[in-house]
């Protein structure tokens, strides 16, 4: 009976050993083929040998990454980055070699029990790209100097006949993380299309059409030619007045100023010029002497706006000032009770 028993367990072990010989001998074969379900960067390669993903990897994951990236921005603006710029290398046998080791995972007992059961170990590994940051950010920098617009304020644009309102338009500006998000997934992960569009962002202006009646309350436009001042009153012409302007040689000056300073009954500093004769850098009160009558409002350093006096009207209508732009007594008053120092005066 010690007998039967023994040849009984020795019989037993004799098969397990076999059969423990057996998986080994199947396991050690299976050592360089992929688990069914491993995909690399979204390439199925379970099932295959190592030649065979190596095969697959190189043409359906390395050809499309070896292809250029078309960038498109706002605009029309286009931009390429080549495989070669971008400086992409891939470790296929890297790639392959991961798969292999995933199949691997686990004790030589499961993976007997995977393959018997057809079983699968579903993984999608990442595949071993790299590539070339710098190169990112010079493609980066190089579209931002493209696409990027400051945005435009609203403003005012005088001339001799209006003053026109410019509106304003929003700037552009890159997402640069979700630029080089896109990027870098498209750099790395095989699409069907190779293309990233430019993220963008819109940044509104400072001022608006609406904020210049607020920043112009009044405005001030010398026509000389036509010998006008026109008033615009929250961008509105409100009023013409009849002017004298600068002589041939002391011409009033033409651009773009602004009332420096207010004076009622101005005292006149006459000029060191060879016209003003023996009066040159005195200071003249108020009175018969003085030609400044009524109003001053400085523009210009020593030009200025000012009435005369009645018997000097004539020269209204015409070149025959020093350099400054005359009125009549009336009219200075009522300009000046309108407009404030820090108005603008367009001079054309």
């Amino acid at each position: 009976m010690r007998n039967k028993t023994f040849i009984l367990v020795a019989g037993f072990l004799v098969v397990l050993l076999v059969g423990a010989g057996a998986v080994y001998l199947y396991d050690a074969s299976q050592s360089d083929d992929i688990a069914d379900g491993i995909q690399v960067g979204g390439v199925d390669v379970g099932g295959l040998n190592k030649a065979q993903a190596r095969e697959k990897i190189q043409r359906e994951l390395v050809g499309p990454l070896s292809q250029p990236i078309k960038v498109t921005g706002p605009g029309g603006h286009a931009f390429t980055l080549t495989a070669k710029r971008a400086k992409v290398t891939m470790d296929v046998n890297g790639m392959v070699q991961e798969a292999i080791d995933k199949s691997r995972d686990g004790s030589i007992v499961t993976r007997a029990w995977r393959a018997v059961t057809s079983g699968k170990v579903n993984a999608n590994l990442p595949p071993k790209v790299d590539y070339s940051a710098s190169a990112v950010n010079r493609l980066i920098r190089r579209i931002k100097k493209t696409v990027n617009t400051e945005p435009q304020n609203a403003s005012v644009v005088p001339g001799a006949e209006r003053l026109r309102k410019v509106a304003a338009h929003n700037g552009i500006v890159v997402r640069v993380p979700q630029l080089r998000t896109d990027l870098q997934k498209t750099l790395t992960v095989p699409s069907g299309e190779r293309a990233v569009q430019v993220a963008v962002s819109k940044e509104a202006p400072k001022v608006t059409v609406h904020d210049l009646v607020k920043k112009y309350p009044n405005y001030i436009i010398i026509n000389r030619n036509g010998f006008e001042l026109r008033y615009y009153h929250n961008l509105k012409l409100t009023k013409t007045y009849p002017i004298a302007v600068g002589m041939q040689g002391l011409e009033t000056p033409a651009g773009l100023y602004d009332i420096q300073n207010k004076q009622v009954n101005p005292s006149w500093q006459v000029p060191n010029s060879s016209w003003a004769g023996s009066l040159a850098g005195q200071l003249i009160p108020p009175g018969p002497q003085d030609p400044l009558k009524a109003r001053w409002m400085g523009i210009d350093g020593g030009a200025g706006i000012h009435g005369i006096d009645p018997s000097e009207y004539g020269s209204i209508g015409t070149a025959g000032s020093h350099g400054c732009v005359r009125m009549t007594i009336p009219d200075v008053i009522d300009l000046y009770d309108r407009v404030s120092v820090g108005t603008p005066v367009y001079v054309v």
